[in-house]
């Protein structure tokens, strides 16, 4: 029932206060405005899900690899091995960052560690499901599809400014069906990564200083690929000083807080281990993940079109499909080039895609690890945008079907993730 209150002539006026109508109106305006992008992503991704399930339970191979490494019980187990695995286990009994020495391999130095993985994902299984009693399963998956539904209201906010609300939607659904996108739900922190990151680069574009050095701020307490965020950061409000748009104080301060998530944590592990390097040396010794300018990534090119498949992490089909997209890319930038995309879009992708192919790492997971360059596809969501909706339907309706096994099954049945 509504409040009554007092009036000056002594009668109750039956108006609700005007915090509750307030809100109300706020959330009504943020349906209308998100709500078709968001439900084109949520059905889209149902649709793959639902294959990447069924494909899974169809094959049984989950039954035969271990929980940590694609396997379990359940066919839906597999959405929190590999990374999920670590994930659940930091957010359970927490970091022990050290580096122990490994003298009886060819090509790792020291043992894994939980501590290569960053604090904020884990940190919300643990806050969640101590709050819901889902456990760290649930809680993860809970989150990340909740992240994901973020993420891709972010990237239609983004992609509504350079082509409409139509691209914008078409863009939001595209997040849902791209290479890689298996990860979006699973106990996985990629969703989360790309929410911020999409929501980093809306605030940019709309001069939102604030907002934008702590999205970049909390970014850096997710994934250390948050450094193309900052690098965002730090250009727009450079550029911003010059011209003298914003004044001083507010590009100021982001370009301070941008950064301090990403030394914060990379920092505190160096000094746990006694060693301030510690972090790269364990990603190094570890996982096999270091900048080496691009060999790696022009060797196992190599090795998969020559039908060799004897590069480093090998794994046939994923790689196939991976190699695929990587000679795609070229096609994608050129369209996004020519679009003329605001500076912040450009700087963070770019340096996405200098960052994952100039390393050494599971050749397999450049989609996934692309997905943060999610800006690739808005040229593809503008031109999808002139189709009638019979076209457009079938068209993403075809991805999302196709989505279950390229982006899911192949990834985490028949690749590493």
């Amino acid at each position: 029932m509504p409040t009554l209150v007092p009036t000056e002539s002594g009668q109750r006026d039956s108006t609700p206060p005007a915090g509750p109508v307030a809100l109300r109106e706020r959330a009504r305006g943020l349906v209308r405005r998100y709500g078709v992008a968001v439900g084109c992503y949520a059905v889209l991704k149902l649709i793959g899900f639902a294959v990447f399930m069924k494909l899974v339970d169809y094959s049984g191979s989950y039954l035969t690899k271990p929980l940590r490494l694609g396997g379990g019980t359940h066919p839906w187990d597999v959405l929190a091995s590999w990374d999920g695995w670590w994930y659940q286990q930091i957010a359970d009994v927490g970091y022990h960052p050290q580096l122990v020495p490994i003298t009886d391999s060819p090509w790792y130095t020291v043992q894994e560690n939980s501590a290569a993985f960053f604090p904020l994902y884990p940190s919300l299984l643990r806050m969640v499901s101590d709050c819901t009693g889902l456990g760290l399963y649930g809680a993860g998956m809970l989150v990340s599809v909740a992240a994901s539904l973020l993420a891709a209201a972010g990237i239609f906010a983004v992609a509504e400014r350079l082509g409409g609300v139509r691209a914008g939607v078409i863009a939001a659904g595209l997040w849902a069906v791209v290479p890689g996108s298996g990860v979006e739900w699973a106990v996985y922190s990629d969703s989360t990564f790309v929410a911020l990151a999409a929501w980093t680069c809306y605030a940019l574009m709309t001069r939102q200083w604030i907002p934008a050095g702590l999205f970049t701020l909390i970014a850096g307490l997710n994934r250390p690929t948050s450094a193309t965020l900052i690098a965002a950061v730090v250009v727009a409000a450079l550029v911003a000083l010059f011209r003298r748009t914003d004044g001083i104080t507010r590009p100021l301060i982001a370009m301070t807080l941008a950064p301090l998530g990403l030394l914060g944590y990379v920092g505190w592990v160096g000094w746990r281990m006694g060693d301030w390097g510690g972090y790269f040396k364990l990603q190094r010794g570890a996982w096999l993940h270091f900048f080496d300018g691009g060999r790696f990534t022009v060797t196992a090119l190599r090795s998969i079109l020559l039908g060799r498949n004897d590069h480093l992490f090998a794994s046939p089909v994923a790689d196939l499909l991976a190699a695929l997209f990587l000679l795609a890319l070229p096609i994608l930038i050129v369209l996004l080039v020519r679009l003329r995309p605001p500076a912040v879009l450009m700087v963070h992708t770019l340096l996405t895609i200098v960052t994952v192919l100039g390393s050494q790492q599971v050749f397999s997971n450049v989609p996934r690890y692309l997905l943060p360059a999610f800006p690739l596809f808005i040229p593809l969501a503008i031109a999808l945008s002139r189709l009638s909706r019979p076209a457009l339907t079938v068209a993403l309706g075809t991805c999302a079907l196709a989505s279950g096994w390229f982006a899911g099954f192949a990834i985490f049945e028949l690749g590493a993730p």
